[in-house]
């Protein structure tokens, strides 16, 4: 089996050997502690192209900050058997994460392992998220779920502070490709009342075949079940606002109906990769929430299968003025 092949049907794996530039790759790990009052993104990456550099990304949920940390690509090193990345002295598998960063804007040292993770389910027809979309190779940006719901052990010392995660939840994906899009919306969320329900999903305007199409991929993991929602899947977006509040986005298929209206919380932002450079300001909120109601389609009306509030939850909002995304009424 060709490399293309292992690297599709296992998603999380890296996806860069011996890719020419332009061409990135980053894996997103959310941890949030027991109280939620600690939430960070720690996100290692490599970019190839420009400036070829790797890097360990790193966003406080809690105020703001962020930092962006960059290694030579020499000490960038990744499995091609499995999800296990090196960047310096910084290591990352599904499993676990291992950190130890001193620099003068911040220090980071601790190992966190993950307990019970749950992947998007992978079939050769659909390997992961993305669907049928991930056979396609000429896609702009691909996009893969690791995790949608683990449980964290393990603590970090941050600038001098003891924070332990035991006991809180977390969350990894990751995205590889080119550049990111021109346009998109992205909210996550698994601190719902259910522990191990999870939401997550992406709106993008996806480049194809000279021209352009609004693409969306939505799950939630919900007792055992996923559910999901994806053009390709056939489901349809009925409705799609933007305020400065936040987002309202409603999408049915022939069975069910799923309403999500997220809230923006305190944001900070982060770089993300364009084709010549990581150039895209991206402001990420971790302290957003969402409502989400799962309805299933009954000729006699809709019957309510799952309601909740989630929160500490992420959420991106970038370039949502866009007329070819969200027309305007």
């Amino acid at each position: 089996m060709n490399r293309f092949w292992k690297t599709t049907l296992n998603p999380d794996r890296y996806h860069g050997h011996g890719k020419k530039p332009p061409f990135f790759e980053g894996w997103y790990f959310k941890l949030v502690d027991p109280s939620t009052e600690h939430r960070w993104a720690i996100i290692p990456g490599i970019f190839l192209s420009g400036d070829p550099h790797t890097f360990v990304q790193i966003l406080d949920g809690s105020s703001g900050a962020s930092y962006y940390h960059t290694y030579d690509v020499s000490d960038f090193e990744a499995a091609d058997d499995r999800f296990a990345v090196r960047i310096g002295p910084n290591r990352f598998s599904r499993d676990a994460i291992s950190l130890d960063i001193a620099r003068p804007e911040q220090t980071v040292q601790g190992v966190l392992s993950f307990d019970g993770p749950t992947p998007w389910p992978v079939t050769v027809t659909a390997p992961g998220i993305m669907g049928w979309y991930a056979w396609v190779p000429f896609m702009e940006c691909y996009h893969g779920v690791v995790s949608l719901d683990h449980a964290i052990h393990g603590g970090l010392e941050i600038d001098g502070e003891a924070v332990d995660f035991s006991g809180g939840r977390g969350y990894i994906e990751k995205d590889w490709g080119r550049s990111f899009p021109s346009s998109w919306i992205w909210l996550q969320s698994n601190h719902f009342d259910t522990v191990g329900t999870s939401l997550t999903g992406s709106i993008a305007m996806i480049p194809w075949v000279r021209r352009a199409f609004r693409g969306f991929i939505v799950g939630l993991w919900h007792r055992g079940q996923l559910y999901r929602f994806a053009t390709y899947t056939g489901a349809r977006t009925d409705l799609l606002r933007v305020t400065d509040g936040g987002v309202e986005w409603v999408l049915s298929d022939a069975r069910h109906r799923l309403e999500i209206e997220a809230r923006r919380g305190r944001g900070g932002v982060l770089k993300g990769p364009t084709t010549h450079d990581m150039g895209k300001r991206v402001a990420e909120s971790l302290d957003a929430t969402v409502n989400v109601a799962l309805f299933k389609r009954e000729r006699g009306g809709d019957e309510p299968i799952f309601a909740g509030t989630g929160g500490c939850a992420g959420l991106e909002i970038f370039n949502a003025g866009d007329p070819a995304f969200i027309p305007q009424t």
